[in-house]
């Protein structure tokens, strides 16, 4: 019951309510208890037995009417897990469960071990039977339909910690999988493991906990409970625990939540919620935002990739209005401090030769403040140095920076390296510019093919066509080039040398130089495209004027008029 992804349907009534809506998940005659791995691991202890007067820690009560009810076929594995998970099946599974029922000579046949979890569905056809409840399958729904969507993805920072994962379902295991070669858990190293809580249990008898572990268990609620209980006794102060459960119930959520559980997650999962289940457990309480990072790179030379850059985070600082910082990766040629008229100052190079020594007062003092809103890592644009600096450098000054402002704007040099490569791939958004000619779209095309290998859980790279109508140039046609991509181009620019030649040789920005052109539009279009907001509404300068009352003068007319009126 994730905080962000799970709805909490009952959160908002009163805990008598929640009490009347919970589920007794005693044994009764017909139903034999789902089964566990419990019994095939040797470090793991069976729960003993309660007798009746005995009352559990949580207990629920079924509405009338509703019968457990085995399914027939379990379910189906999903179709993208990995091959090698599918084969394997635990050499101790543990034997059926039967149960002698009270009452019956012959003993409940046992459940088999792959059946599927109970599910409840109302008996047929006691739907009006007393004690029957609709409201809270009207509440959850009400609740889901009226949830907004995640639409965009989380920005989650994870930092270099050990990630330790237990699933059992085939398709947890899968998301696990892709969760832990996504960008943001590039910093993390995960560990994914076949077992439940008893395999958790059973390997932190002979070994440190990491400082994240992740349990899934398909058991009943009071059986998760009691497996948390048996797991924290195995594990180290200050080790955070998620645990995946197919119950969905916020009785049981605030039951873990009270034994020191960080989290609890209802599966099925997407890897999506799983890394901003991760994230959230690891943000700093002190820094209020993790910043947006927007790289802008050209698919080659003189595609205008830095000019588009600047130009857009200029929108997103003065039209839109949020807090921007653009930090120009192109040590030896960078453009930056040109285009806003600023001079160069070494402050992205200081900050790569002394990473480790970055704070909030240091990175201040490095940038220039360009509006109140805009501020600059302007590159130093010498080559009096030699600019070899390792990629984890470049990972933790742009890690710092995206600490300081809402939206990161990189802009990336036409080059190819190993912190080029990874910063395309570890950046929250990529842009990449062309030109409608053969080479960019071949360039375009290697970029695109390895940051979506890269970045399977994100949106494709955007595409921007830029200097498109150049007067005697052959161009491929814009859709021609998209189709030939696999994406529509998110903008196209037109060829305007006059608008954009002027702007640079003045220091300007598109917006203050050519506020009516096409280019100053797309620059807004993109800035609401790249930053997911949308442009302030104009207020409109003048009051609409109330009616006139009846008897009195027309509008616009002074009572003194007519004693300056002129003669004629």
């Amino acid at each position: 019951m994730s905080n962000a992804f799970a709805p909490r349907a009952f959160e908002d009534f009163d805990e008598d309510f929640d009490l009347d809506m919970g589920a007794d998940l005693t044994p009764t005659p017909g139903h034999a208890p789902h089964p566990t791995a419990a019994s095939a691991h040797p470090g793991f202890v069976q729960a003993p037995a309660q007798s009746a007067e005995e009352r559990a820690p949580l207990r629920f009560t079924a509405p009338a009417g509703i019968a457990p009810v085995v399914p027939a076929t379990p379910a189906a594995p999903v179709p993208d897990a990995p091959a090698d998970w599918t084969a394997v099946v635990s050499p101790e599974a543990p034997a059926p469960l039967s149960m002698h029922v009270p009452g019956q000579d012959a003993p409940v046949p046992p459940v088999p071990a792959d059946a599927a979890m109970p599910a409840l569905r109302p008996a047929e056809p006691d739907y009006d039977a007393s004690g029957y409840n609709p409201v809270g399958d009207m509440v959850a729904g009400a609740s889901a339909a009226f949830s907004p969507p995640v639409t965009t993805t989380p920005e989650v920072s994870v930092p270099r910690i050990a990630i330790h994962i237990f699933a059992e379902r085939q398709d947890t295991l899968a998301a696990a999988d892709r969760a832990a070669q996504d960008r943001r858990l590039s910093r993390a190293t995960t560990q994914i493991r076949i077992g439940g809580i008893p395999a958790a249990v059973e390997a932190y008898q002979h070994e440190p906990t990491p400082p994240l572990i992740v349990v899934e268990c398909l058991s009943d609620p009071q059986r998760l409970l009691w497996e948390v209980d048996q797991l924290a006794e195995v594990c180290d102060a200050g080790t955070k625990v998620v645990v995946i459960g197919p119950t969905n119930d916020i009785l049981l959520f605030r039951e873990l939540m009270r034994r020191g559980v960080s989290e609890y997650l209802v599966a099925p999962l997407q890897p999506l919620q799983l890394i901003t289940a991760i994230g959230g457990l690891f943000a700093d309480p002190a820094q209020p935002f993790i910043g947006r990072s927007i790289a802008f790179v050209g698919a080659r030379g003189g595609s205008g990739a830095s000019s588009i850059a600047h130009n857009t985070a200029y929108a997103i600082s003065e039209k839109i209005g949020a807090n921007t910082v653009i930090v120009d990766y192109d040590l030896p040629f960078g453009t930056a401090g040109l285009d806003f008229n600023q001079d160069p100052l070494n402050g992205v190079a200081d900050a790569l030769t002394q990473p480790d020594r970055l704070d909030a007062t240091l990175l201040d003092r490095m940038m220039v403040r360009c509006t109140d809103k805009l501020s600059l890592f302007a590159a130093p644009a010498t080559l009096d140095t030699d600019w070899d600096i390792s990629a984890d450098a470049f990972e933790e000054v742009t890690s710092q920076i995206r600490s300081t402002a809402p939206f990161v704007i990189l802009d990336l040099p036409h080059l190819w390296s190993g912190w080029m490569r990874r910063t395309l791939i570890t950046a929250d958004e990529v842009v990449v510019v062309a030109t409608p000619d053969l080479a960019s779209l071949r360039n375009a095309k290697n970029m695109m093919d390895l940051i979506r290998q890269g970045r399977p859980n994100d949106a494709p790279p955007r595409l921007v066509l830029n200097q498109v109508g150049v007067p005697g140039r052959p161009e491929i046609p814009a859709k021609d080039f998209g189709t030939a991509l696999g994406v529509h181009p998110s903008l196209i620019i037109p060829f305007d040398p006059k608008t954009f030649g002027t702007a640079a040789n003045n220091g300007q920005m598109i917006v203050d130089a050519g506020a009516k052109s096409k280019a100053a539009e797309a620059f807004q279009t993109l800035a609401q495209i790249v930053s997911q907001r949308e442009l302030p509404q104009a207020q409109p300068s003048k009051m609409r004027a109330l009616p006139a009352p009846s008897g009195s003068k027309p509008a616009g007319k002074s009572l003194f008029s007519g004693l300056f009126k002129k003669k004629s």
